[in-house]
């Protein structure tokens, strides 16, 4: 078939147009439609952590999300992984989801859960959890982490991502909003060993990841392994 010319512009377009003429544009869910106004640049961050979940979790048969809010991110793990499953316990927010998912090359199925109530009904080799942490009381937390563990299989891994203690003197209004519960990376991977046989931290400035200074991060990533 012979590919029609475009009156202006770059020839390469096309097929992008096209596309969009057929699949329409895409959308943006809840969250991130807001954050795309108020400030753009915190899309990058939350995409770098999906993408460092991406690679840590590469050819894994079968994941987990818990928290995944409306979903913008999670397509970027269902890249690189054989099943996704993303839970949350707000219905507003899966319903965003729904809708902007759908177009997903992928399959990411979203389920309405309360980790705090029960753990998962299904077993996974993979667990993440970005960004939720931080909201789970003390008091719960321990009732959180048993609930994500029961849900993982045997060697199950889990990946958790949270500001640092540190971050909170710096943070915008509406990023403090519910953080009741962040830790320095020392007293964050010190509670996570008591569940896990290997903890291994990792820091976050903005995209960058790296393993330098902890008190200088703003956000921590720890892997667990059992």
């Amino acid at each position: 078939m012979k590919t029609k010319k475009r009156k202006s512009g770059e020839h390469q377009y096309l097929e992008f147009i096209n596309f969009i003429n057929k699949k329409g544009y895409e959308k943006m869910g809840l969250m991130t439609s807001w954050a795309w106004y108020d400030d753009p640049k915190r899309l990058a961050f939350m995409i770098s952590r999906y993408k460092f979940v991406s690679k840590m979790f590469f050819d894994f048969k079968r994941v987990a999300e818990i928290g995944c809010g409306d979903g913008f991110g999670s397509r970027v793990v269902s890249e690189s992984v054989g099943h996704l499953d993303c839970y949350d316990f707000d219905i507003e927010l899966l319903e965003s989801a729904k809708i902007t998912q759908k177009k997903s090359k992928n399959k990411i199925n979203f389920y309405f859960h309360d980790i705090l109530k029960n753990k998962l009904k299904k077993k996974y080799d993979g667990i993440y959890s970005l960004d939720v942490f931080e909201h789970i009381e003390k008091r719960k937390e321990k009732k959180f982490l048993n609930n994500i563990i029961n849900s993982l299989d045997r060697n199950g891994v889990l990946i958790l991502g949270t500001p640092s203690l540190e971050s909170q003197k710096y943070a915008s209004k509406f990023s403090k909003l519910g953080h009741v519960n962040c830790k320095s990376q020392k007293d964050f991977k010190k509670l996570l060993e008591k569940y896990f046989k290997n903890v291994f931290a990792f820091s976050m400035n903005d995209e960058v990841l790296h393993t330098g200074f902890s008190k200088m991060s703003h956000y921590n990533l720890l892997i667990c392994c059992k």
